[in-house]
């Protein structure tokens, strides 16, 4: 009998997938060269430079426990900015680089299935000091953002992709992680599939830790318009697409 859908996808839950993978046809393995960790900047486009850990280190100076205790998803928001340290710490608390090693690998502040990394950071900006609302890419190799396009009109735009839920769209920003699967497919094939959305979870953890250390709050979101969300972005739906995404905005004293 043919396994219902159901049982396929708690399949796909398993690790069984790893048994039937003939590791030597990998594109690892056959000696072809792994993909960038890091998409180019599009030509012309105005990068900016984040401040760097020597000018936020004392941001978000809480200790662990108090952090997690606190953790929760926030869904209402003040109309407070965030800093532009703020939100460089948030951005190397998620996919900031640790250390380079040789071409194509990277240690980062969260951990990845064979340090294989396949997200992009995008960034809908509301209310950011120094930037101008649009879309933004974080460079994390360079821990710069490179701006897409000016767009004031982000947040009922967020709101509409993600199903009519409004909160995606009134924080001071919003983030959105797209996959590039081949960066884990080069070393994993199909088995790649299973552990990409392992290390979304970690991603958006970090965010949560994070935005709990310096008074703001999220609440990451897994439902959204798939076509919707990926053409907001400008991403092609295929080799590169939406997984997650998570508002961040400050939230009032009485709710940290």
């Amino acid at each position: 009998m043919k396994p219902s859908q159901r049982e396929q996808n708690r399949w796909f839950l398993t690790d069984r997938v790893r048994m039937e993978v003939d590791w030597r046809t990998t594109d690892q393995n056959r000696g072809l060269a792994p993909p960038e960790q890091e998409k180019g900047v599009p030509e012309g486009a105005r990068l900016v430079d984040l401040p760097g850990s020597g000018e936020w280190w004392g941001i978000g100076d809480i200790s662990l426990r108090e952090a997690i205790s606190r953790r929760e998803s926030r869904r209402v928001f003040t109309d407070e900015a965030l800093s532009l340290s703020e939100l460089s710490f948030l951005l190397w608390a998620t996919q900031g680089v640790r250390r380079r090693v040789g071409a194509n690998a990277t240690y980062r502040t969260v951990p990845s299935a064979g340090g294989r990394h396949s997200f992009e950071t995008y960034l809908a900006v509301m209310n950011v000091e120094g930037l101008g609302a649009g879309l933004y890419r974080y460079l994390p190799l360079e821990h710069q953002l490179v701006q897409l396009r000016e767009d004031g009109n982000l947040g009922p735009a967020l709101a509409n992709a993600t199903l009519g839920q409004s909160f995606c769209g009134a924080g001071a920003v919003t983030f959105v992680w797209t996959t590039l699967p081949y960066r884990m497919e080069w070393r994993y094939d199909r088995a790649a599939h299973r552990v990409i959305p392992i290390d979304a979870g970690h991603v958006g953890q970090n965010l949560y830790l994070a935005c709990e250390a310096i008074g703001a709050g999220t609440c990451t979101v897994a439902a959204y318009d798939q076509d919707a969300m990926d053409q907001l972005l400008g991403v092609d739906g295929k080799d590169e697409f939406t997984l997650y995404l998570a508002p961040v905005g400050k939230i009032a004293d009485g709710l940290a």
